[in-house]
């Protein structure tokens, strides 16, 4: 099961800003330390982060232009398309005899 956070929202800190996740508002005496711009929210009910992000583009947290880049930064991360890597194919015995004989051809 993943962890249910009952806090959620943006923060600034060095590299810009950042969307939050925390299970109590205790977590801004932590922030506060490193990062300015705090808007932290409770939620109505504990939430996974994909949950969290999809319930802040919901919020009027989303109205702010800075806050609307990290929210929609997390949303990709952490609701994005999953990807799927393509299963490598192995050639067959006749596509590699094709190709020895192709490469005579040239060769000669």
């Amino acid at each position: 099961m993943d962890k249910q956070f009952k806090v959620g929202g943006v923060s600034k800190s060095k590299g810009g800003y950042k969307v939050r996740f925390a299970t109590d508002l205790t977590r801004v005496k932590i922030l506060a330390k490193t990062d300015s711009d705090i808007n932290l929210i409770e939620l109505p009910k504990a939430m996974t982060k994909p949950e969290l992000v999809s319930f802040l583009k919901t919020s009027e947290l989303y109205t702010n232009a800075n806050y609307r880049a990290a929210i929609d930064a997390a949303d990709s991360k952490y609701n994005g398309v999953v990807s799927t890597k393509a299963a490598k194919v192995k050639p067959s015995l006749e596509a590699i005899k094709a190709r020895a004989t192709a490469k005579e051809a040239v060769a000669e």
